[in-house]
């Protein structure tokens, strides 16, 4: 519908510069380009026009057949060729528009196919780097209007060829924005809804990857290296003849080997603070994620000497006694502070750690809760140095082989 009035009122005989939703700016008014008495009449004029190089005027002309005859059966080819040669004359924007309505008003159409086909090209050619543009003017990189191109394809062609790669393109769209969960979610509908088509394995393949990325780009968390894993095992489970079964083998390989360097790490820290129940737990973990590699003996070897050293009774993990009711409750909220400052990627002041309910010992700021059992620890920020406690230097408890508090 026409909803803006010209910039500058026309005199008699000149054109008036009309702004239309869905279709741009336009030069209607002209005396010489009336629409005739018939569609056919009208399509015959637009069509010489376009022939004739004649852009504008046969965009005019077929705006003036839409509009005048509406349900006539040349209206849907002349709501095609406005999608077209606004195209041609450099507004894919208001093109995909064009072509969004042809689908809406004409589902039926002969040139749906067509349409359908340009539509992907132009959301393709977003989600590449193409600019939006304001009157003539590019703007900046336009994901979020791709991501609602093909948002719109998968709706109007959902059983056509292109739904399944339209999907696909709107992980890719959201994936670029780095909207992690819910490209994830938009690859997960390309698998659960188009299991058949070819695109399912790069579906697949992708959560992985996208996974690994959000693993890699700051959450640290081994729920989402696990969830990474399990995404390209089942990958290469059901696609083994795919061409990226090589890369999610790779994948895995620095998934594994990023969670051994990151468990011994962490082990050497607590060794160093001389937490040595900690420190065991997380040796164990490099032993059973990467048995008889390099750092599998170098865990063994601490292993042993820690026994020596302290005892093995000291060493010993155990899950600590159940905590229920409103102590739970505060012991879980300070947990989850003590978890985000453990981050590698946390900026903030320090938070002091829920004391353990026996044997309390103090806590310096910026000091990881101490690790009793497999489950009750979080990474330590790389090279995170403990400051020393205030008072007499500290010694080790014969049980535990734990600092005395002071």
């Amino acid at each position: 519908p026409l909803w803006a009035a010209a910039l500058a009122l026309p005199l008699a005989g000149q054109a008036a510069i009309i702004y239309r939703s869905n279709e741009g700016w336009s030069v209607e008014g002209d005396p010489n380009n009336t629409v005739e008495i018939s569609a056919v009449d009208q399509m015959k004029k637009a069509e010489a026009q376009e022939a004739s190089g004649k852009l504008a005027d046969a965009l005019a002309s077929y705006r003036g057949l839409v509009h005048t005859y509406p349900t006539s059966l040349l209206a849907p080819k002349a709501q095609h060729k406005i999608g077209v040669l606004l195209e041609k004359t450099g507004d894919p924007d208001h093109a995909f528009n064009a072509y969004d309505t042809y689908l809406t008003k004409y589902p039926k159409g002969e040139d749906f196919d067509a349409t359908v086909d340009s539509m992907f090209k132009i959301a393709k050619t977003f989600l590449e780097g193409q600019k939006k543009k304001i009157m003539g003017v590019p703007l900046g990189s336009n994901l979020a209007r791709s991501q609602a191109m093909f948002e719109i394809l998968v709706k109007r062609a959902a059983y056509s060829k292109w739904a399944p790669l339209a999907q696909f393109n709107v992980g890719q769209a959201l994936e670029k924005q780095q909207k992690y969960p819910e490209a994830i979610n938009a690859y997960q509908q390309v698998y659960t809804k188009y299991p058949n088509d070819a695109i399912a394995d790069d579906a697949l393949y992708q959560i992985g990857y996208v996974r690994l990325r959000q693993y890699r780009d700051g959450s640290y968390d081994r729920a989402d290296a696990n969830k990474a894993r399990q995404s390209f095992e089942e990958f290469i489970s059901r696609f083994p003849e795919s061409e990226k079964v090589p890369q999610a083998r790779e994948n895995l390989k620095s998934l594994e080997g990023g969670q051994v360097k990151n468990a011994l790490s962490i082990a050497k820290y607590y060794d160093k603070q001389k937490q040595y129940k900690a420190a065991v737990i997380y040796y164990n973990d490099v032993l059973q994620q990467q048995p008889g590699s390099a750092d599998s003996e170098v865990a063994k070897t601490r292993i042993a000497q820690l026994k020596e050293l302290v005892g093995e009774d000291s060493l010993r993990a155990g899950p600590e006694k159940a905590e229920t009711g409103e102590k739970a409750a505060a012991r879980r909220k300070l947990q989850a502070r003590v978890d985000t400052v453990s981050r590698p990627d946390y900026v903030g002041p320090p938070v002091k750690l829920a004391q353990q309910p026996t044997a309390p010992v103090e806590t310096a700021p910026g000091r990881p809760k101490l690790r009793t059992s497999s489950d009750t620890i979080g990474p330590v920020p790389p090279g995170a140095v403990e400051p020393p406690l205030p008072g007499k230097p500290e010694a080790l408890k014969p049980e535990t082989g734990l600092p005395v508090p002071q």
